[in-house]
């Protein structure tokens, strides 16, 4: 009997449908797989991936947001039990040193300087320096200026892929009874977070194939270098694991920005329309931000359409960090807003899990991104319902749409195991429930609280007005890239590209300065554990009126310098402490002396010593910076294209000429030393409340170093010609 299908409610017995999944227009393939499986929260995805990398052969693909080798790498168990190290770091090494013939590719997004300090600092330190020579990290920065690489995939062998939310990385485990007390919900620093929900799917067949396939192209795009399949044609599914679908297709949806001379693919965006305009029943949607409003009208449509469209949106109850808070909570408002103006409240949820009982009640952080549409559609995978993810930041979504009577109960199952796990209730009660009434927002209501766990509103207040509404807030969740990318894929990675373009460059001045803006904002946050501004302005303050001020200012930067820590930190921490103009010479001299070091030790160790430590991703570093000398190293120092450490290494291993780079250096890093050390003390100030003034200061220096910098460029390049 199927789980769902009551007589007047049942999707699929009442009429034909259109088929969702549409190959070149909302997915890129549709692939088989002979068996898949959602796998949620981390304790069990963790589990099953560890199982099946001990059963590799040839080669592992791990493509992520983050990658962090001190990740707790074990399954529902505290412990691994296979023999092998917990940590995903010293797990992968063991792996590869029993296994000298499995290749290790490690794919990590190249970060901005935004999210540093969240991040393990030098990944290829424990990740590739410290392991075997068959295990390779590379830094992904094939991402347009202010974008990201958020696809999270795992490919072995080509013949068993994972793809969804969850990243391996820290403060990700946690089993799916979310236990408010549990001892072993801590990250590496032993330090406790809050639980974590999230979702993953698991592959096989030629589903598997596809997403190696498209892992591979990514590496290629990012290291330059070209991988060679595996043969697929092996058993790898873990054993005692059972598959949610057999015998299934699997729409694989990606959005991939315009840029570097590639068009942009928006597959992500339309999948959610064509699924929204085919709902009948409810959508039931998992995801971490709610800001993109071509969905939220796309909802309100069709409800208005159906009038028995029911909707739940399950969220975190607050933003994780004081800059999503201020970036994302207004575009949350406004999306829920449409619906409630629709006068659709009746049928339309927005929810936040919690747990405990109490005073002891927490809300669970909510990770995942699925979106189950009636009895016909499940979507598991990276993208947020946020403008970034459907034109700006990579993505990659695996979604099934049943065809059969055995899938369809599939797909309600999961949507019973998810909001089991949220309320409390056994599957086949929340399923008896959704058959008897086939309402799901009663089913929820008539199953939920039990085993102190439950779903509750979620009430963001009323839309801030105008001026309390960040300044940066449309920057930072852009629906596409706005013109910079060219500009600066023209500087870094085009050997042949002709001098930059004026309009693609004037276009990402604005971005640039939010850029810029974003990660002043998050140093000066609670999102940093131990780079906090007054910690630091009270170090660097107490040597003011030390006759060796200079010096001990002059050598922090040089020191931290070798140990990759963001100098914009340390730039902002001098303006603010020292004043105009002791803090300029300081943070000038500081700055440039960190780089001529780092330089030297570049040049020391050598172009091939330096591949080894940090990747085949230095091939597109040291090809554009040799390629477009002052005016590449200028660009990358103006906006963090690549870590400020990693530049000067190169640099000095690829023996660039040093007069180029250290012009180029003092050209892009004094815009902003000079604004900050003019601003001052209104550093903080600027920080905490941003005004257009300021920001209009700013973006006229900007526009003059531009000018400047391109037309010293042009004059090299003719010295250049004429030698």
């Amino acid at each position: 009997m199927p789980v769902y299908r009551a007589s007047g409610t049942g999707v699929a017995e009442k009429q034909d449908h259109r088929r969702i999944l549409s190959p070149s227009r909302n997915v890129w393939r549709v692939t088989k797989a002979d068996r898949a499986r959602v796998l949620v929260d981390a304790a069990e995805y963790f589990g099953v991936l560890r199982q099946a990398m001990s059963g590799a052969r040839r080669s592992i693909m791990i493509v992520g947001w983050d990658i962090d080798s001190r990740t707790r790498f074990t399954g529902p168990p505290d412990r691994a039990r296979d023999g092998h190290p917990e940590s995903l770091g010293d797990f992968l090494a063991a792996l590869a040193r029993e296994k000298p013939e499995l290749e290790i590719k490690l794919l990590l997004w190249d970060y901005s300087v935004i999210y540093a300090m969240e991040r393990e600092l030098l990944p290829a330190v424990p990740l590739r320096w410290n392991t075997p020579p068959n295990i390779d990290l590379c830094l992904d920065s094939h991402v347009p200026l202010g974008g990201s690489h958020h696809q999270k995939i795992v490919v072995i062998d080509d013949a068993l892929a994972f793809s969804g939310g969850l990243d391996l990385t820290v403060r990700r485990w946690d089993t799916s009874q979310h236990d408010p007390d549990s001892s072993l919900r801590v990250d590496h620093n032993g330090q406790a977070y809050r639980p974590f929900h999230d979702v993953q799917m698991m592959v096989d067949g030629e589903a598997a194939s596809a997403l190696g396939e498209l892992a591979r192209w990514r590496w290629s795009k990012a290291a330059c270098e070209e991988l060679e399949a595996t043969d697929a044609r092996r058993d790898l599914w873990p054993e005692g694991v059972e598959p949610h679908f057999r015998n299934t297709g699997i729409g694989i949806a990606r959005t991939l920005p315009a840029g570097n001379g590639e068009g942009e693919v928006r597959e992500v965006e339309r999948l959610f329309a064509d699924a929204i305009a085919e709902a009948q029943d409810w959508i039931y949607i998992e995801n971490q931000f709610l800001t993109c409003l071509g969905v939220a009208e796309a909802i309100a449509a069709r409800m208005k359409e159906v009038p028995k469209l029911e909707v739940v949106l399950v969220a975190p109850k607050t933003h994780e960090s004081w800059l999503e808070q201020q970036t994302m909570l207004a575009g949350r408002i406004r999306f829920t807003n449409v619906l409630r103006e629709a006068g659709l409240t009746d049928r339309f949820r927005l929810l936040y899990p919690a747990v405990g009982k109490g005073k002891e009640e927490v809300d669970v952080m909510v990770h995942s991104k699925v979106m189950i549409v009636d009895d016909r559609l499940l979507r598991v995978g990276s993208a947020n319902i946020c403008n970034r993810s459907m034109g700006m930041d990579s993505e990659c979504d695996l979604a099934i749409e049943a065809v059969t009577d055995e899938q369809r109960d599939g797909v309600v199952s999961i949507l019973a195991r998810l909001l089991g796990e949220h309320i409390g209730a056994e599957r086949s009660d929340f399923l008896a429930s959704l058959r008897e009434g086939g309402s799901i927002i009663a089913s929820i209501e008539d199953c939920g609280g039990r085993e102190g766990r439950r779903l509750r509103d979620i009430d963001d207040g009323d839309m801030p007005s105008a001026d309390q509404i960040s300044a940066i807030e449309t920057i930072a969740d852009p629906g596409r890239p706005i013109g910079a990318d060219e500009y600066f894929a023209d500087v870094v990675d085009d050997p042949h590209a002709s001098p930059a373009r004026l309009p693609a460059l004037a276009k990402g001045l604005a971005l640039v300065l939010f850029i810029a803006a974003l990660a002043l904002l998050w140093r000066y946050t609670p999102l940093s554990e131990y780079a906090q501004p007054d910690r630091l302005r009270d170090t660097f303050g107490g040597f003011a009126e030390s006759p060796f001020a200079a010096a001990v200012i002059i050598g922090a930067y040089v020191v931290t310098g070798f140990f990759a820590f963001p100098v914009t930190v340390l730039i902002v921490v001098t303006a603010g402490t020292f004043g105009l103009w002791p803090g300029l010479l300081y943070a000038s001299a500081g700055s440039m002396a960190s780089a001529v070091a780092t330089y030297g030790a570049g040049r020391g160790l050598g172009a091939r010593f330096l591949r080894n430590i940090i990747g085949p991703r230095i091939n597109r570093v040291s090809r554009g910076i040799g390629e477009k000398g002052i005016l590449a190293i200028a660009t990358i120092r103006l906006v963090p294209v690549a870590p400020f450490m990693l530049v000067n290494l190169v640099a000095g291993a690829f023996r660039i000429p040093f007069i180029q780079y250290t012009v180029g250096t003092f050209l892009g890093l004094a815009p902003g030393i000079l604004i900050l050390s003019v601003l001052g003390d209104r550093v903080f100030a600027m920080i905490e409340d941003p005004s257009m003034s300021d920001l209009a200061i700013v973006l006229g220096a900007l526009a003059a170093w531009v000018g400047f910098a391109l037309g010293l460029q042009r004059l090299a390049d003719r010295w250049r010609k004429s030698d």
